[in-house]
């Protein structure tokens, strides 16, 4: 076996574990803060880390700038880094400003318990939001051990730290406290995983500081559209289903939301490929093959094991919808494909990916007016996510004949 597969092989596998262990300490946290927290204050907690969701957008562009600058241009990699690092710290502070000026808003919005947990939030940002290029620069130069711990640290200390601090003060903010934590463990071990000095290299106009800004612009924005596409249906679901059946719903969610969160780990380790000019086109193939075949793993596990997935749903007060988990399970399916695809357009700037991404959204909201049951509400969602994976696939733009390191089609 080539060095090259060896090491990719290992380093989905790092990548893979690493993200499983993220997502079981934020979850157990949240599960955790709930128990211990109480509805009033949970419920605070819980706008404040969704608004953080939000924000994060601006993370995951700054990431997908930088891998996939480094990626198709490693001959520039030196100033690619200190350029996007740059980037990184003048967008947290922006960020973080606009924060901290609307936190007694976001206090009265959110109905929080102290302005203390906005002003957090903000502070909060500025390591957030740094991390981003961190992965991406990680990401991009295909260093996958430091990128897991990276991923690592974004939850087991949450996890550690939230829960001391729930215990010794159970309140909503020494619980985003722990998430704060979580967000600067990250960034700190992004700064020593990058501590090395780079000699200044070669440089090139289009990685300088603005065409930066304006990929990590058009990055987020896809991203946005993306996030707004995949939690979209909850919100519809409550505003045109009776409560009973939304909470039904919201159940069945959970399954669809382990099923996208689980190939996650795919879409780390292919973005730099789809990003370089050399495999781009087997890295989506392979990619697209091994995210839908533990999408159709899970959904035949949902089908044959209905009554144990009706647990991770909620128990036996769901039982309504647990002949219908399987079709949530084909529902995260469909979902994990858009998300490979979007960041597949984002690797190969030169689509018009965001567009169809916002309208599908609106084709989502016209079409769940005329729903009334569950079913309807599922089968609807799914054949949006469907036929716009199908669109993606049918417009993304084709690799670019041009040597590596060329500047991109406009």
């Amino acid at each position: 076996m080539a060095p090259r597969v060896r090491g990719q092989i290992g380093g989905t596998a790092q990548v893979a574990v690493a993200t499983m262990v993220m997502n079981l300490a934020m979850y157990g946290f949240t599960v955790s803060a709930a128990r211990l927290l109480g509805p009033t204050a949970y419920g605070g907690f819980f706008a404040v880390v969704n608004l953080m969701l939000i924000v994060g957008v601006l993370q995951l562009g700054l990431q997908a700038t930088a891998a996939r600058r480094i990626s198709s241009d490693p001959a520039h990699v030196e100033q690619i880094e200190r350029e996007i690092l740059r980037v990184s710290f003048r967008a947290a502070l922006l960020l973080a400003a606009l924060l901290l000026a609307a936190a007694p808003v976001v206090t009265v919005l959110l109905d929080l318990e102290s302005p203390g947990t906005a002003l957090l939030a903000a502070l909060a940002a500025v390591p957030l939001t740094m991390s981003g290029a961190q992965a991406g620069i990680l990401q991009g130069e295909r260093r996958w051990r430091e990128l897991a711990v990276l991923y690592v640290l974004m939850g087991v200390p949450r996890l550690l730290a939230g829960l001391a601090l729930v215990l010794w003060r159970p309140t909503e903010l020494t619980a985003f406290a722990g998430v704060a934590v979580g967000f600067a463990a990250a960034y700190l071990y992004g700064r020593h995983a990058l501590r090395h000095g780079r000699r200044p290299g070669a440089g090139h106009a289009r990685h300088a500081f603005l065409p930066l800004v304006r990929e990590t612009t058009r990055s987020s924005q896809a991203l946005l559209a993306f996030l707004a596409l995949s939690n979209a249906d909850m919100l519809l679901a409550r505003a045109v289903l009776d409560p009973a059946e939304s909470g039904l719903y919201a159940a069945g969610l959970l399954v669809s939301r382990a099923v996208l969160f689980l190939p996650q780990f795919v879409v780390v380790v292919a973005f730099p490929s789809m990003s370089s000019e050399d495999g781009a086109e087997r890295a989506l193939v392979i990619s697209l093959g091994a995210v839908v075949g533990v999408g159709l793993l899970c959904t035949a596990a949902t089908a044959m094991l209905a009554d144990l997935a009706l647990l991770f749903a909620g128990g036996a007060a769901y039982a309504e919808v647990r002949d219908v988990l399987w079709i949530f399970a084909l529902l995260g399916t469909a979902t994990s494909v858009v998300q490979l695809l979007v960041y597949s357009a984002l690797a190969r700037p030169g689509g018009r990916s965001v567009h169809l991404v916002w309208a599908a959204l609106t084709v989502m909201v016209l079409a769940t007016t005329a729903v009334g049951t569950v079913t309807e509400m599922l089968l609807v969602v799914l054949a949006v996510d469907v036929s716009l994976a199908v669109v993606l696939v049918a417009t993304r733009p084709r690799a670019s004949r041009t040597p590596a390191g060329s500047p991109s089609r406009p």
